[in-house]
């Protein structure tokens, strides 16, 4: 990671811009730890007062948070997420789940109907390491389970939608994502059970098969009914 030349802009917000691409490019990923306040200023070449004072503008953006004694952590990949992060914070596990559930039964029927080959093949490659996944998650020597479950879900869900090339449903879904595997792990209760196991197998299939009906219905059907 090198500093951009200078331009007319203040130099916290040239290496904002910076810390933001590792942020957005995926190279720290959300829950990650940044490198130390030393390590950056050395990379970047900057003063510590200036890479502070651009660690709290991401901070304030709801990119970053700075939890003391422990370090800085990336809590949302865009401002939109951070946003999104902060004015969901307080909702309920069931509003979640319907808003997530309303955005997948519209993008499995687009998915269907303008998926490629290619996405396809890759859908059917992260249907296996879901299935692979909750395999050996429901072991009982099997440390980090459930979390490894709940990215190889949430990868195939993603893949879905960005099969359907619409831009903003694939952006507003990336945007929620930390919020929908939270509350997966919220349904899970920290332990895979049998009788909450949910195949998408004839999801998949209706892709293929470009039966956006079959593929809409099937989504209906995984999805957990609100608690009363």
């Amino acid at each position: 990671m090198t500093l951009s030349s200078a331009r007319r802009t203040p130099l916290f917000e040239q290496v904002a811009a910076q810390l933001r691409a590792e942020i957005t490019s995926g190279r720290w990923p959300v829950g990650s730890r940044i490198p130390t306040e030393p390590e950056l200023a050395e990379q970047l070449g900057v003063a510590r007062g200036t890479l502070r004072e651009a660690v709290r503008a991401l901070a304030h953006n709801g990119l970053l948070d700075i939890r003391q004694g422990s370090g800085t952590y990336v809590v949302a990949s865009s401002e939109m997420a951070g946003v999104m992060r902060r004015s969901f914070a307080g909702l309920a596990p069931e509003h979640v789940n319907e808003l997530r559930a309303l955005l997948e039964r519209s993008a499995v029927g687009l998915a269907a109907l303008r998926r490629t080959d290619a996405e396809m093949d890759h859908l059917e490659a992260l249907l296996a390491r879901r299935e692979t996944a909750w395999a050996a998650a429901t072991r009982e020597d099997a440390p980090g389970g459930l979390e490894d479950f709940v990215q190889a879900d949430a990868a195939l869900h993603a893949a879905i939608v960005a099969a359907t090339h619409n831009p903003a449903l694939i952006g507003i879904y990336a945007d929620l994502g930390e919020f929908f595997r939270a509350e997966l792990r919220g349904f899970f209760a920290g332990a895979l059970t049998p009788d909450r196991y949910v195949d998408h197998t004839r999801l998949v299939a209706a892709i293929r098969a470009r039966d956006a009906d079959a593929a809409t219905r099937e989504a209906t059907l995984f999805t957990p009914a609100p608690e009363a």
